[in-house]
């Protein structure tokens, strides 16, 4: 018993220290506000301080933010010279579900972020 009781402790402490940090490559997939379109892409984020530089590749389209949070929530800013907008993420175990929109807007996007 004490093993199993042990080897859960360990478990869950892994689980916690993985999920500590967003920082990391992700594959993301997501849906456009409005129209809802799907897109598919990569987003890594960079500790940078007490800040993340977050940055999505999705096609030739490249999105550059800064994000603050912890190990439950990253939230983030975000632009391309042409477009700037906001992003809410929580932590789902190594991963992170997040709704998004453009500044001005009145509808939602979505994404996950599955950890490469």
């Amino acid at each position: 018993m004490r093993i199993v009781i042990a080897a859960v402790a360990l478990a869950l402490g892994a689980a916690t220290a993985f999920a500590a940090d967003p920082a990391g490559r992700y594959a993301v997939e997501g849906t456009n506000p409005g129209n809802a379109s799907r897109y598919t892409g990569t987003v890594q984020v960079e500790r940078t301080g007490q800040t993340f530089r977050v940055v999505w590749t999705v096609g030739t389209a490249r999105y550059v933010g800064t994000g603050i949070g912890s190990r439950e929530f990253l939230a983030v800013t975000y632009g391309t010279g042409r477009t700037n907008g906001i992003a809410l993420y929580a932590a789902d175990g190594g991963n992170w579900k997040g709704l998004w929109t453009n500044a001005g807007g009145r509808d939602l996007g979505s994404e996950i972020w599955k950890r490469e």
